[in-house]
């Protein structure tokens, strides 16, 4: 979906988001004597803590939450809103019906359950990426509302909270742009103690200017922003060319990690253009065409090792490598459309 958008099909013929709500959208019983509320096997027990939002405590009867696995082990739902920002972000408006397990639901009611179940600490997590992406596409600037608490969210508040969370997760790399120096090592700070080293929250955070009084506002701190990430493309590059050398016998797994930060980067950077408008100067497009030539040379040598030939090998083998290598190469070609020309 993230390639194709509405149009993708599962190998069924079901459209993707159909299949999304139908095979893995759960509720909790809407009594204390009544059992879960499921459509296929391998529905989980403990409902809150694999919710959509992230949901912490008691859930609430009627609550609305995805399995985290399919019944073969698969995961459905990495993370949490994952797949209510990929409805939004594929276009599905707010007023979209799906057919649920137990009946109808509508993608706004699928937003609302992330409202009531938003907290504060989602504004600074790692894992609130996605809740963040699908809560600023689905509200516009001075947008309130309850949490299940009753307790009052300003969006506003929450999305300036998000912007001084990146920058502070970018300071490192900030210092050694401003030092010029070749690269920051990675060691799980900072930017890189986030999920796809936090593209995906740097992405819920910039798609939030595509309202022109964000835009204005956060101008100059975003510009920093994206000056910060054209730097990671040559300093994380390197680190993994290095790591390439020193441990041929992980190859693989440096080349799928490769592929994650370089379809990754070009998806981030052509959103973000989209989103806000922003034209690239002529040298951050050139960053940005080297970043298309970094992973043009990726995918090429994932191929002559065989990574493509033959994934029920390789997932049988490595199965998280294997999910990791179809995921990132959706990403991937999906950030390659969004800068061909």
């Amino acid at each position: 979906m993230a390639l194709d958008g509405r149009r993708f099909r599962a190998r069924d013929g079901r459209l993707a988001a159909d299949v999304v709500i139908s095979d893995f959208l759960r509720r909790t019983p809407l009594s204390r004597d009544s059992a879960p509320e499921a459509g296929s096997p391998g529905t989980r027990a403990s409902a809150p803590a694999a919710h959509g939002a992230g949901s912490a405590g008691a859930s609430r009867p009627g609550d609305l939450f995805f399995d985290a696995y399919a019944p073969d082990g698969t995961p459905v739902e990495p993370h949490p809103a994952l797949h209510v920002k990929t409805l939004l972000l594929a276009g599905h408006p707010l007023s979209q019906r799906f057919n649920a397990a137990w009946g109808p639901v509508t993608l706004r009611e699928l937003v609302e359950d992330l409202k009531r179940d938003f907290r504060p600490a989602l504004a600074t997590s790692p894992e609130g990426a996605w809740t963040l992406d699908a809560l600023s596409l689905a509200l516009k600037p001075g947008a309130t509302f309850r949490d299940a608490a009753g307790a009052t969210v300003r969006f506003d508040t929450v999305m300036e909270t998000a912007l001084a969370t990146l920058e502070a997760a970018h300071a490192e790399l900030a210092a050694g742009l401003k030092a010029r120096r070749p690269e920051v090592p990675k060691r799980r700070q900072g930017i890189y103690a986030h999920p796809c080293g936090g593209l995906h929250y740097f992405q819920a955070v910039a798609g939030w200017a595509r309202h022109p009084s964000v835009r204005k506002a956060w101008r100059k701190r975003l510009d920093a922003q994206v000056d910060v990430l054209l730097y990671r493309l040559d300093s994380e590059t390197r680190q993994y060319e290095s790591a390439l050398a020193a441990a041929p016998a992980y190859r693989l797994q440096v080349l799928v990690q490769m592929l994650k930060f370089h379809g990754h980067l070009l998806e981030t950077l052509g959103r973000y253009r989209d989103d806000t408008g922003w034209r690239p100067t002529a040298d951050q497009r050139q960053t940005v065409e080297r970043a298309r030539t970094y992973l043009e040379g990726t995918v090429r040598r994932l191929d002559e090792a065989g990574a493509f030939k033959d994934l029920e090998a390789l997932a049988a083998r490595e199965r998280q490598l294997a999910l990791d290598l179809v995921g990132d190469t959706c990403h991937a070609a999906h950030g390659e459309a969004l800068w061909a020309d």
